[in-house]
């Protein structure tokens, strides 16, 4: 299935369905699809090959075919419209929006990497060498880290990321990373991911004690939610995450590596899922 990062015309959407729909059902036509967006056949043919746009009345069962929704539906939305549109400036105005909600680009993670994951400071000293303009000197590395890992550890890392090719040597003598963001894969991976979370939710109680709490900002809230509204928060709790990452994409003068831990889990259960409304039971802890 294309995705926001593939294309950058909202046609090529509706050809992929096209597509995949002639796949699962040979016998399924233009006509057939053409009766859900209410256009005609021929009129729909040149639409899939770029002949023609979609007429505006046709935007919402497009969209609704394509089961879009949230972030997907304005990308699909404003894709449009920056086709349509005459005037350029316009135009670039749009289409820098719709670029805007693309989500991060990514490196997915092969099995041969997976070592990354087994301790937590490897991918600390990984944003650490961003931080720091690639210097490789594992004693100050060692130092800078918190909590603060041994001179063995910090080489460890570097070799690491080397090996995986997350980071990469310049002739300089420095090393430069080779992509912004980290991704998962596969279900061999699942345990992996699992041990290195425990690892960053233990940092994170002991930020409690070892962190300023002007250096940090720890919060907690207790809920009471129906099903809709569960999966409208996971919704709201993915958004947020590709927002963070998109925010630091942007950081000039980063001065520091941060671990930013998110945690949404039930505490109580009853035989029918409780109320929607929400109670915070605790605010940003003080000092």
């Amino acid at each position: 299935m294309v995705t926001f990062s593939d294309i950058s015309d909202y046609r090529d959407f509706l050809k992929e369905y096209y597509d995949r729909k002639k796949a699962e059902m040979p016998f399924y036509s233009y006509r057939m699809m053409g009766d859900k967006l209410g256009l005609d056949s021929s009129y729909l043919y040149r639409v899939l090959k770029k002949k023609q746009h979609l007429p505006a009345h046709a935007l919402p069962a497009a969209k609704e075919i394509l089961e879009l929704a949230g972030r997907e539906a304005e990308y699909f939305d404003l894709l449009f419209s920056a086709a349509v549109v005459k005037d350029k400036t316009k135009k670039e105005e749009l289409m820098a929006k719709a670029v805007s909600l693309r989500d991060v680009d990514r490196h997915r993670l092969q099995a041969a990497e997976l070592k990354l994951l087994e301790n937590w400071w490897i991918p600390a000293v990984r944003a650490y060498l961003e931080l720091n303009g690639g210097v490789v000197n594992h004693k100050q590395i060692s130092k800078d880290i918190c909590p603060p890992i041994t001179e063995e550890q910090a080489k460890e890392a570097v070799d690491t990321l080397l090996e995986v090719g997350l980071v990469k040597k310049m002739a300089s003598g420095k090393l430069a990373l080779t992509d912004a963001h980290l991704t998962m894969g596969g279900p061999e991976k699942k345990e992996a991911v699992r041990k290195f979370q425990k690892q960053v939710l233990a940092l994170a109680s002991d930020a409690l004690d070892n962190i300023p709490v002007d250096e940090r900002n720890i919060s907690t809230l207790t809920l009471s939610v129906d099903q809709a509204c569960f999966d409208d928060l996971g919704d709201m709790l993915r958004e947020f995450r590709r927002l963070v990452q998109k925010r630091v994409d942007s950081a000039k003068n980063s001065d520091r590596v941060m671990q930013l831990s998110m945690a949404f889990y039930p505490v109580a259960r009853k035989g029918e899922v409780g109320s929607v409304n929400a109670t915070e039971d605790a605010q940003r802890e003080s000092k």
